[in-house]
């Protein structure tokens, strides 16, 4: 296989739409050498687990919760009869969508009968619930991808390329291996020179990968896959591109694909809430030294973004401007803390960890540390209160921010920060704090939450778009 093929993962939103993955990603380039990892289609993996954005309980959560057990099999119904309907779109109806549907249904019905006996099982005293939930968050995420690799496979078949469907998924398997094995198990007898595998965006592993991942999962299992067979480059297809800027806020007809980058970069997005690839996912690229691509299904002749490590912008400049609302900045003043700064943070990042707190970034100056946390208030506040009993002398405040980031491969411009804060105040907005690091790869300002649509508006518009970068702001190769 060595350096032979491709290695491509085709997200959520883009699987919900067949026709344009067929002919703008598998017939656009002709050949095969390429091996697709497919995201449940969009919207299924909240209805197992819980929708990503505002927390509404699926499946998953409606049974932890335990509260009343005909919700969990309602949501189940509901997930059937949502599958159901997307087979009919895709297939038609007929023979092939029976096939489909059987396919899934008999899934759902295991699915259901485990959920049943577990149930069942843990209203006996010697049996805790809790013990179970991280292996049934498992099995209700691997059905989405399971849906959707299958189906996709079965419809390239139809449409004459020779598909071949991979589950990596584990269902009817008796045997627990790591992902690596699994991964080289499932690959080892494929002849990539004229089979085109279709394989689950989920793994099911002796390592448990939601563990760590959670719901970043497909990234891993991509990233490994490509790694393992040792991929000539690795390519995520979404349905837009790695832009300057998000155009909701800036305008399409302003924003500009990157076209080069580094995984410096792609990290710093990453902290940001705007995952290229999950930071863990691209840490086996990074360290196999294998490329990434990130391409819009939509602009199939555009070469997209290529993401390397030793890529650095001849000329510097700014290449996107990105951030994250709805940050809360939770800030300690203790006067003793002078000269035990590294104590006190050791305790406050052990409180932080222990309420899976999201950090963002940090700051200090002699006496002060500020954390900058994600997530809901309901959890910050249980940090504050911890942190509050820890050090009961000191003075805690809590306050709702944004944070405004603008990033580069290189940034080493001269009087760069005296311009992004002209622009700022330029456009009325008041500076909290801002941050720098020695790497030069990102400067971040906190603002107040209301100023954060204004502050990408204006930072693009005086970094970005005077440029008139055209098709990328760095072509692709």
């Amino acid at each position: 296989m060595s350096k032979q093929h491709s290695v491509e993962k085709i997200g959520g939103t883009s699987m919900s739409d067949y026709a344009a993955v067929r002919d703008n990603i598998i017939l656009h380039r002709k050949g095969y050498q390429r091996i697709m990892v497919v995201s449940a289609y969009g919207g299924v993996t909240n209805l197992l687990l819980e929708h990503k954005k505002n927390g509404q309980p699926g499946i998953y959560g409606a049974f932890a919760g335990a509260e009343d057990q005909r919700v969990w099999r309602e949501k189940l119904t509901g997930l059937r009869n949502y599958l159901f309907n997307i087979n009919q779109e895709l297939f038609g109806g007929g023979e092939l969508c029976e096939k489909a549907n059987q396919f899934i249904g008999n899934r759902l019905d295991q699915t259901e009968q485990t959920l049943n006996d577990l149930e069942r099982v843990c209203q006996h005293g010697h049996f805790a619930l809790g013990d179970h939930l991280m292996t049934v968050r498992e099995m209700l995420a691997s059905l989405g991808e399971a849906h959707s690799a299958w189906n996709m496979a079965e419809l390239l078949k139809r449409d004459g390329v020779n598909a071949q469907f991979v589950d990596l998924s584990g269902w009817d398997t008796d045997k627990h291996f790591t992902l690596d094995e699994g991964i080289a198990k499932a690959f080892a007898e494929i002849d990539l020179e004229n089979t085109l595998p279709i394989a689950t965006g989920y793994a099911h592993c002796s390592e448990g990968l939601m563990k760590t991942f959670d719901r970043g999962y497909s990234e891993m299992v991509f990233s490994r896959i490509a790694v393992l067979t040792d991929a000539r480059e690795a390519i995520i297809h979404k349905e837009f591109h790695l832009s300057s800027a998000d155009p909701r806020l800036v305008g399409e007809n302003n924003v500009v694909p990157i076209g080069r980058t580094n995984y410096d970069v792609a990290d710093q997005l990453a902290n940001l809430g705007m995952e290229a690839i999950h930071p863990k996912a691209g840490k086996g690229l990074r360290q196999s030294d294998l490329p990434l691509r990130i391409m819009n299904t939509f602009e199939p002749d555009h070469p997209g973004t290529l993401i390397t490590n030793d890529y650095v912008s001849e000329s510097p400049s700014v290449e996107i401007i990105a951030g994250r609302q709805n940050v809360y900045a939770l800030e300690i003043f203790e006067q003793d803390m002078m000269g035990s700064m590294t104590g006190y943070g050791r305790e406050i990042l052990n409180i932080i960890e222990r309420f899976k707190g999201d950090l963002v970034s940090r700051g200090n100056n002699a006496n002060t540390l500020t954390y900058y946390l994600s997530g809901n208030l309901k959890t910050i506040k249980r940090i504050q209160k911890a942190m509050q009993e820890k050090y009961p002398n000191s003075e805690i405040n809590l306050n709702k921010i944004s944070i405004v980031s603008a990033i580069g491969s290189n940034m080493k411009v001269p009087g760069i920060l005296a311009s992004m804060v002209n622009a700022l105040a330029e456009a009325g907005i008041s500076v909290l704090a801002l941050q720098q690091s020695m790497r030069q790869v990102d400067i971040q300002f906190i603002l107040a939450d209301e100023d954060y649509d204004k502050a990408i508006q204006s930072l693009h518009a005086k970094l970005i778009e005077v440029h008139n970068h055209g098709e990328a702001i760095c072509a692709a190769e």
